[in-house]
Formats: C-alpha cells, structure tokens, sequence
C-alpha cells in the first residue's frame, strides 16, 4: 500500500508527541532530550555587563565540554529579578539556566522583602559557583585621609559634614557593605544612592561625597587617574589588581564580603543533569584560557559545584538579610 510523504505539519506533530510524551514518561526522558539540543544560559542584565560577559566565557567552553549550542539570552530587566522568573517558570530538564549575581538570590528577598516572583532557596537548583569578585571603600582626592584608620578618625572628628558615601544604587551590595563598614569602625555613616556606577564615580571625583563603596575594579580609572584612592578590600586575600591595598582583616575589622557570579537551574531539575551541567562549569573554570579572562575583568574564579554553591547561597542569604534588618532599610513598594 503506497502512503504519502509526512508533510512539515505530520512531522511537526509528531515531535510535539514526542515532547508530551517525554514529559509524560517523567524527568529521566526530558532531560535526555534536553542533552541532545540546545542550552540557553539566561543573564538578567544587557549585553556588556559583568555578568554577561561571564556567561559567554564558560558558555563557551561548556559546549565544547558538553557537545552541545550552549546560547547566552540576555533578558535585562527589574534589576536581575526578570532573568529569575523566567528560569524558574522554564522546563526542569537542564535545557536552560541562569547566570546571575549575588545580589538577586541574597540580597534582593530582603531588599524587596514581599515583592519577589520567586524564592531564591526553594525555586532553583544550585548548578556551579563560578567566580568572585571584590568591594571595598575609596575616597576622593579631597580627602586628606591616607588610610583607613586615617579616614575612620577624619569622619568621626565631623560626621555630619565628612559621612557621606555613595554607591551605584540603594539597596545594592555597596550600598549595605557601607553599612558594614560604619558599623565595624564605629562611625556614622550616610548614605548617597547614584543611578549606577558611573554617576557615584562622577560625584566622588567631583568631591560630592567623601566615600565610595564599590567594586575594587569599578574605581581603577579614578585611582590610575589619582583622582581618588583605594582604602581597603573586603576580601580574604588582597585584590591582585590592588596588591597594595590592604584587606579590612589587614587592618583589624572582621570584614569580609566577596559577592560572586554562579549559575543555577529551575528547582527539580534531575540530579543526573546538574550534575552534568556542573561538572561542564568546573572545567571550565579549571582552563587556563577561561581563569586568564576573568581574572583580567577583575574577577576570582572559583569553580565550586553544586553542593558548595548551595551552602554559600544559604549562608550569604542569611548573612545578607541580618546587614539589611540591622540598616533599617525599608523597601520601596
């Protein structure tokens, strides 16, 4: 008996039969589907930012490892948050994950406490920590302090005159790291939100405040410039681009704060798939090319797996929120 040709349409239905199929049949099926096309990394930020250049670094080097497109979608947008409730409303079946910061999985449930579309600790799996970076405090060159302890005792002669430090936004790393910051020296200091990087650095050049909480490799211009000096870093170990500033540890303040970048799946993903994600994400860390580039953006790579990422998110989650309950900071509805 002669049968005709399936046409696009015969074939396209099919293959959406196959796919209802797979997901009847359960996980397992799914996400052997999902190794055999392609991966989409989702970044919350433009084309540009730390955070995308991150993801098309060890993307790369992941679909090499993986045999598989690995893509990087940009999808900028509520600070991060829109990237987060795409994945977490995405399929469970390692086809597509998230790069993100620190900030949108510790730092904005507190800050945005009542006003998030997801739940950093319940809907997402933890795939692979891949870098770290660090923040520390700079002042301008109207400043005559030359040293942390210098510029803690310059603020307390006058603090409302001399306690005014900036950051990029409200409710940022920054912006709570200076809270930090007064808290562990003893002094008062207020708070100046800017509209991103770029303003705060303007207004500390200009000598509008005093201080900048930032990211060490956001104030290099200024400092190369010496339109502005570099006091310390937050991390356990000096910044190499800054071998020369100190860490808070160094100086006596039990101050250590090291934001990072990682990346995460829809919660329920099988555990055979991230772990097979995971694994992709190490090794590329691991090369000698991938370190190289992000250590030129200024960035720690680290490598750690699932299991590792996880405890850090729990512990900087709590962390977090116990900086921001402690600052008094109200969230905007």
């Amino acid at each position: 008996m002669h049968r005709k040709p399936p046409t696009r349409r015969h074939a396209l239905t099919r293959l959406a039969g196959v796919g209802a199929a797979a997901a009847t049949l359960g996980a397992p099926w799914a996400s052997a589907l999902a190794q055999a096309g392609t991966i989409k990394v989702l970044v919350g930020y433009p084309p540009g930012a730390t955070s995308d250049l991150v993801a098309r670094i060890v993307a790369e080097h992941m679909a090499t490892t993986l045999k598989q497109t690995v893509i990087v979608e940009n999808k900028p947008g509520g600070g991060g948050r829109i990237a987060n409730e795409l994945v977490k409303a995405a399929p469970a079946d390692g086809s597509t994950l998230l790069m993100t910061p620190v900030a949108t999985m510790a730092i904005f449930p507190h800050s945005f406490a009542g006003q998030l579309r997801y739940d950093p600790l319940k809907d997402f799996a933890p795939v692979a920590h891949l870098s770290s970076f660090h923040v520390g405090i700079g002042v301008g060159r109207n400043v005559p302090a030359r040293t942390l302890r210098e510029y803690v005792e310059w603020v307390r002669a006058d603090p409302d005159k001399r306690g005014f430090y900036g950051s990029a936004a409200t409710g940022s790393i920054p912006h709570f790291f200076g809270v930090m910051v007064a808290k562990a020296a003893g002094i008062t200091l207020t708070h100046v939100p800017y509209a991103g990087t770029a303003p705060a650095m303007q207004a500390l050049a200009a000598g509008e405040i005093s201080a900048l909480s930032t990211v060490s490799a956001d104030i290099v211009s200024l400092v190369r410039a010496d339109r502005a000096r570099l006091l310390a870093v937050a991390g356990e170990q000096r910044d190499p681009g800054f071998p020369d500033v100190p860490t808070f540890r160094e100086l006596g303040l039990d101050l250590v704060a090291l934001p990072w970048y990682a990346l995460f799946a829809p919660a329920g993903t099988p555990t055979a798939a991230v772990e097979r994600l995971s694994q992709a994400a190490m090794a590329a860390i691991r090369d000698p090319g991938v370190n190289r580039r992000l250590s030129e953006a200024a960035l720690i790579p680290t490598g750690y797996g699932a299991a590792r990422l996880g405890e850090i998110l729990k512990a900087d989650h709590e962390h977090w929120g116990a900086v921001i309950r402690a600052s008094g900071y109200k969230p905007t509805p």
